[in-house]
């Protein structure tokens, strides 16, 4: 169980986190308006997720004083919050879309708990070898790939990462919700997965897809 704590500036803002964090693997441990609450919690806590950019610099420097804390940021500012982030020691992080469905939330939690990099998918595709840095390239290098997925299945799993339904994927790709079904119990075998989020995560690790 990966426990996480929501930094969020109104109570609206949390509860709306705290909802698109509803998930098995996921207990919300609490939440708080300022950074200054972690200071009492951070034995309890495996990933900060915060909504409010401006503070990044400030609850990086607090969470990089214990190695195993990550910290995964809402914003529409990748790349001025990416290259803060670089500059930290910290386990894991990530950085997500501010209107991000809750499952590239989700998956972009369980792998900066389990010490990954995960990046929108329209930035990481930017991004050239010396622009990653260090954190990112021992991510993205303990990864392997995994030639047993097809590349129908590899694409699939992208739309998964993206927040996409059966449905929308269905329509995307031009083919049947049970072929889509068909492909993502396929997936989640091949990558040993227990549901859609931890097979998001399994790609990422393996370097399959980014988020």
């Amino acid at each position: 169980m990966i426990r996480a704590f929501v930094l969020a500036p109104t109570p609206m803002m949390q509860a709306g986190l705290h909802s698109l964090l509803t998930h098995p693997d996921l207990q919300i441990v609490g939440t708080a308006q300022t950074p200054e609450a972690l200071s009492t919690s951070t034995e309890n806590i495996d990933v900060v997720i915060m909504a409010d950019a401006g503070q990044v610099r400030d609850v990086g420097h607090m969470l990089a004083l214990f190695p195993r804390l990550a910290l995964v940021v809402l914003t529409d500012n990748t790349t001025q919050v990416v290259s803060t982030l670089q500059t930290l020691e910290l386990h894991g992080w990530g950085t997500v879309p501010l209107d991000a469905p809750a499952a590239q939330l989700q998956a972009a939690v369980v792998s900066a708990a389990q010490g990954l990099v995960a990046l929108p998918h329209a930035f990481a595709s930017t991004l050239t070898p010396e622009r990653r840095g260090a954190a990112f390239e021992r991510v993205i290098l303990e990864g392997t790939t995994d030639e047993s997925l097809t590349p129908r299945e590899r694409e699939v799993l992208e739309l998964v990462s993206q927040g996409l339904s059966n449905k929308l994927i269905a329509r995307r790709l031009h083919i049947s919700e049970h072929t889509v079904k068909f492909h993502i119990s396929s997936i989640t075998g091949k990558l040993g997965a227990s549901s859609r989020t931890d097979a998001v995560s399994q790609g990422l690790r393996r370097g399959l897809i980014t988020l």
